[in-house]
């Protein structure tokens, strides 16, 4: 196939990066046979991964983290950090701490609870980021003038079977046709070699975004990329070098305000602070800001006017070496990660040809530095893709590829783009023997697709059933390890233990589905069934109806998407203004106004009309001559 009949939908297949903190959607352009990264009606190119909820309506993007410091119960993000899990997980039961809105548990699973149009709905993490996609695919059908259906999307190379098919699933309740699951590092790959054209044996990629990190040594030799080893940290990015520095902020204000140092009084008034979801919010966007600005100066304000009522406006000054001691230990981390993936590729330090940097994070000057010194200082660190957008980029491709007729088993050839991708599987596949041990018969960073064999035989005398039970992980006992099903296979040879002879056979496809079978060497019969981690998943009916749930309340969120952009730039010029009357003295008529207008804003904007906020903008600019801007430019770099 030679290009695209634009007469057919289906032929278009979108690259989507849907990545914890911001997401991006691309597509392979016919005529100028490149990727363009395809920009929302505001032209922002990446979008925050936010999805807010109120009595009026649901709104996706800039204009749901706009709106968060007001509606911290109900704008939900990060969602990515606990698609895919279980509840008891570990990494959930951190989280959740964390995050404001509310996780309650369903059934083993995390389910997030919120309060919309008036209701109280329970959500799972796949259906918040199918609204998200949902989000991505109208900005590309808006771009494309015309309907989107395929897409492929990318995932953390150290994503599990679970957290990859929930992330299929997500697809799907946005009306998509998900055709590849591929990994982020692996898709940054496709992104730079198009870009490089040149062979490089031995390729590092770094990818840190908001949320997650993944690092992978592959080789781009005639037109091959094939991923040798990859490894990260789903629980890692940007976000987390945020909170180090928000902690960090409130032990100062406090400091600055004269609070005892004491640690049970510290301790304390910090929990104070923390109550406040609302200053906290606007806290950490003050330090997202800083974080990014220290990525090209040395000092910076962290700035946040009328912080709370009992200390006044937070203003903290934050140098680059401070921003870098405070995160010393996850910037470490990183680099333990890369010497692991090095080992377990095979590949010396000496060997490596070039440092490929993807995700927003890793304009980190410190992380820079570090690469570059853990290298020898010998290689020119890559910057030539952006990093925001490599990954969305060379989903982009792959979608091509599997367009263009790329075969589904991994050596995808597209004459156009001279393209095979071989990709590995990120943990170890393998069956429970007596006694809870793993028997691993694919090994973490095989090439897939893959295919392996090994004979087994009974633990009881004439046994003529056997549960096959299949893990992945790392770990030695299974019960440490993920469950992802399993079947019985009867009719075996009646014989003593230790006779029988039972062949158990894994076949892994290129999106990671694994099919597992077992036959019996003597009597021939066998059983087989495919991997799909059902724990956790969602049933035909329950994506069925969240998809149609998406479309009935399509128009309500537009016409509320507006309005939420107007109540946040109202909130940002009021708190200004505070600021400002405070630093001129005291002025009481003008202190009344605004704290009316905070008051209306609290109780009674959620029901207020377009024309009223407008009114009350109207009224600020009158008042104090502050100048209001109701764009909806999103940040451009997405750490």
């Amino acid at each position: 196939m030679s290009g695209f009949n634009e007469n057919e939908e289906n032929e278009i297949c979108v690259g989507i990066d849907l990545g914890t903190t911001f997401s991006c959607v691309s597509v392979w352009n016919e005529e100028t046979k490149k990727v363009d990264v395809l920009a929302n009606s505001f032209g922002q190119r990446t979008m925050p991964s936010y999805v807010g909820f109120t009595s009026q309506g649901r709104v996706v993007g800039m204009g749901a983290k706009q709106q968060a410091a007001v509606n911290s119960k109900n704008t939900v993000y990060d969602v990515k950090r606990i698609i895919g899990r279980e509840w008891n997980d570990p990494v959930v039961q951190e989280e959740i701490k964390r995050f404001p809105y509310t996780v309650v548990d369903r059934a083993g699973s995390p389910m997030i609870e919120v309060e919309w149009l008036g209701q109280t709905k329970t959500m799972s993490p796949q259906e918040i980021s199918g609204m998200v996609l949902t989000e991505l695919k109208r900005c590309a059908e808006s771009a494309l003038g015309k309907p989107v259906k395929n897409a492929v999307i990318t995932v953390p190379a150290y994503f599990n079977d679970q957290q990859r098919q929930a992330t299929k699933d997500a697809g799907r309740i946005a009306g998509l046709n998900v055709k590849r699951i591929i990994n982020e590092p692996t898709a940054a790959a496709l992104a730079y070699g198009l870009e490089s054209k040149t062979d490089k044996p031995n390729v590092v990629i770094f990818d840190l975004g908001g949320g997650t990190f993944d690092v992978s040594v592959l080789s781009m030799q005639d037109g091959v990329f094939a991923v040798k080893a990859t490894g990260g940290d789903t629980h890692l990015g940007g976000e987390d070098f945020d909170n180090c520095v928000v902690e960090w902020a409130l032990a100062e204000y406090l400091k600055g305000a004269g609070v005892e140092n004491k640690k049970s009084v510290k301790d304390k008034a910090i929990a104070k602070l923390k109550s406040n979801a609302r200053a906290v919010r606007r806290l950490q966007q003050a330090c997202e800001n800083a974080k990014r600005t220290l990525s090209s100066s040395e000092t910076t304000t962290i700035e946040v006017s009328a912080f709370t009522q009992d200390y006044g406006d937070l203003s903290i000054e934050l140098t680059r070496a401070k921003f870098e001691e405070l995160n010393k230990p996850l910037f470490d981390s990183c680099m333990k990660t890369v010497a692991n993936v090095l080992k377990d590729a095979s590949v010396q330090k000496a060997e490596v040809t070039d440092i490929v940097l993807v995700g927003g994070s890793t304009r980190v000057p410190a992380l820079q530095n570090a690469l570059t010194a853990y290298f020898d200082n010998r290689i020119k660190l890559c910057k030539t893709i952006n990093p925001d957008e490599a990954v969305a980029v060379g989903a982009a491709v792959q979608g091509r590829i599997l367009m263009a007729g790329g075969s589904g088993g991994g050596l995808d050839l597209c004459p156009e783009l001279q393209v095979v991708l071989l990709d590995v599987t990120p943990l170890s596949l393998g069956i429970e023997l007596e006694g809870g041990v793993m028997s691993v018969l694919i090994k973490r960073n095989s090439p897939i697709p893959c295919r392996k064999s090994r004979e087994y035989t009974t633990v009881e005398d004439f046994q003529t059933e056997l549960d096959i039970c299949v893990y992945e992980g790392e770990r030695s006992q299974t019960a440490a390890n993920n469950k992802l099903g399993e079947f019985r296979i009867s009719g075996i040879e009646r014989a003593r233990k230790g006779e029988a002879k039972i062949e158990v056979t894994f076949n892994l496809d290129a999106n990671g589905i694994l099919n597992v079978s077992a036959r019996d060497l003597v009597t021939e019969v066998e059983a087989s069934a495919t991997m799909t981690a059902d724990k956790g998943r969602l049933t035909e009916e329950q994506i069925e109806k969240m998809v149609l749930d998406g479309e009935k309340y399509r128009a309500l969120d537009e016409e509320f998407a507006l309005k939420v952009r107007y109540r946040n730039v109202l909130e940002e010029a009021m708190f200004s203004c505070m600021s400002a009357v405070s630093a001129k003295g005291n002025n009481e008529a003008d202190m009344n106004m605004l704290n009316n207008l905070q008051e209306w804003l609290d109780y009674d904007a959620e029901n207020a009309t377009l024309e009223r906020f407008q009114k009350q903008i109207d009224s600020l600019k009158d008042k104090f001559g502050v100048k209001i801007d109701l764009s909806n430019n999103a940040e451009s770099n997405a750490m």
